[in-house]
């Protein structure tokens, strides 16, 4: 399947009460959907994953922040999706809670943040993908890591986990783990 390939980060911003913010969406893609900050990488410009991280939470929330305050947190890769593009997105964790008066503006161009408790996350409109794979991967992986890969060019999708580290309590080492695939 011949179609055009996409590099995005999408970014995790947990308030210190744990509600996770989202961007309520009015642009494509996904618009009338939420979604986490985030991003195309200017791929012209040779920009990297994690500047580019940083550089979107500076234009959608307004919060400058430093290199070391993202942790790369998961990677998805999406063959076909919406039929139209295949996508790389890497996923990032703020390593801090965002006080609430960092955010400079709740409303832009791209649309309204809101921020949501993170049991209300799945109820609202998100992309299938997001429903089905990464928000549940996001929510279980929190201080891990975890690479999925979705293929949407079937139905059902499939999917596999072929990466999977999940935070250990503090007394106990990480422990790596390969899922096979889900139907």
């Amino acid at each position: 399947m011949s179609l055009p390939y996409k590099i995005a980060v999408l970014c995790y911003l947990y308030d210190e009460q744990g509600h996770l913010l989202l961007l309520h969406r009015n642009k494509a893609p996904n618009a009338g959907m939420y979604s986490p900050i985030g991003g195309k990488l200017e791929m012209i410009d040779g920009e990297g994953p994690h500047q580019c991280a940083v550089r979107e939470i500076f234009e959608e929330a307004g919060m400058r922040i430093g290199l070391d305050e993202v942790r790369l947190c998961g990677i998805v890769s999406e063959r076909a999706y919406e039929g139209q593009t295949h996508w790389m997105i890497f996923l990032f964790e703020l390593t801090r809670p965002v006080s609430r008066d960092e955010i400079r503006t709740m409303k832009f161009n791209e649309g309204q943040l809101e921020w949501v408790p993170t049991d209300k996350v799945a109820d609202l409109p998100i992309p299938d993908t997001d429903r089905q794979f990464m928000w549940p991967l996001v929510q279980s992986h929190r201080g891990g890591f975890f690479m999925v890969h979705i293929d949407c060019s079937v139905t059902p999708m499939k999917w596999t986990v072929t990466e999977s580290v999940k935070a250990a309590p503090k007394s106990q080492p990480t422990r790596r783990t390969i899922q096979p695939s889900k139907r």
